[in-house]
């Protein structure tokens, strides 16, 4: 998308005419569409940190007005020759989108700290979207090979990003507003949340039940499959691993947790797992405290355990799909 805003920066008359401000802006906003980003670097410290802060306080509003202001005051101080008002404005802008479209995905964001201390997610659009991908690969050839001017081209993108994101606004509405008349196991005060796939006409849908326990399944031309049940253990096991720092880091970022009790060759595990991304039988965003059969903790573990050989490093099944 940071390359997509600069041929776009091409419409505005002072960034087409003046090279030292065309660089500059080019410059500002590949860096712009990445700065929220920066987060990324609490990984290397800890992955508590990492969950805690990825999209988070980095993607409010104050911090969108630091990244602009950074971006534009670095490129200044090294290309003193080009236009501050109009490298700030278009890397203000770059910031400003990749927070906005972060908001449409499932993952969500801090974007409204601190006026709201919560996490927000639309749920609209897949953290990976083929459309918007490829229509982005598209305008760059055209762009890049000189067959299209990028004043064209890119206004053109664009608005037809407006009207698909109108548009998949609309889809997700109609599902929602449709699962519980679709729904054949439905009962009053379940309650739905409808997510994105890269196939445009399938939803994931995950149906929070009055006993706590959570419905998975998709949504696809007007039916719904359910295809597993997630139950919650409240083992006093479980309730005494809630307070533990891996724990409330992904608690803080998720309402669809749920946890399980596993028996293990060094006592317990417990696994509180994000239901929101089933992938192959597996939940593979998870926080994990390891505990001896005393209930001690061992050791914990919290991030994206997505693959076998690390499952049992820490002595936990793993379904093949």
């Amino acid at each position: 998308m940071g390359l997509g805003l600069a041929g776009l920066s091409q419409c505005d008359p002072v960034v087409a005419s003046e090279p030292a401000t065309a660089a500059a802006v080019f410059l500002g906003v590949m860096l712009g569409s990445q700065a929220p980003d920066a987060d990324t670097f609490f990984k290397w410290k800890s992955n508590i940190l990492y969950i805690q802060q990825h999209r988070g306080i980095s993607h409010s509003p104050p911090m969108a007005v630091v990244w602009s202001v950074l971006i534009a005051a670095l490129l200044a101080g090294v290309m003193p020759g080009a236009s501050f008002r109009h490298v700030l404005a278009w890397s203000a802008l770059s910031v400003v989108i990749h927070i906005i479209a972060d908001l449409f995905n499932p993952y969500g964001t801090l974007a409204a700290w601190p006026f709201v201390n919560r996490w927000i997610c639309w749920n609209i659009i897949a953290l990976f979207d083929p459309f918007i991908f490829s229509t982005h690969l598209a305008a760059i050839a055209l762009w890049v090979t000189g067959l299209v001017s990028p004043r064209i081209v890119f206004p053109i993108l664009y608005g037809a990003l407006v009207l698909y994101y109108i548009w998949r606004i609309r889809a997700h509405r109609q599902v929602e507003q449709g699962l519980p008349n679709r729904d054949p196991e439905y009962a009053e005060g379940e309650s739905y949340t409808v997510m994105p796939t890269v196939a445009l006409s399938r939803w994931n849908v995950v149906k929070q039940r009055r006993d706590g326990t959570f419905r998975l399944g998709h949504w696809k031309r007007g039916t719904v499959t359910w295809t597993d049940t997630a139950r919650c253990s409240d083992h006093p096991l479980v309730e005494a691993s809630q307070s533990h720092p891996a724990v409330q880091a992904l608690l803080d970022t998720s309402r669809f947790v749920c946890a399980t009790l596993e028996s293990t060759r060094y006592g317990y595990a417990v696994r509180w797992a994000d239901v929101r991304y089933r992938h192959r039988k597996q939940f593979p965003l998870v926080a994990l405290v390891m505990m001896n059969k005393e209930g001690d903790v061992l050791d914990y573990f919290v991030g994206w355990l997505n693959r076998p050989g690390r499952a049992k490093r820490y002595g936990l099944e793993w379904e093949r799909s």
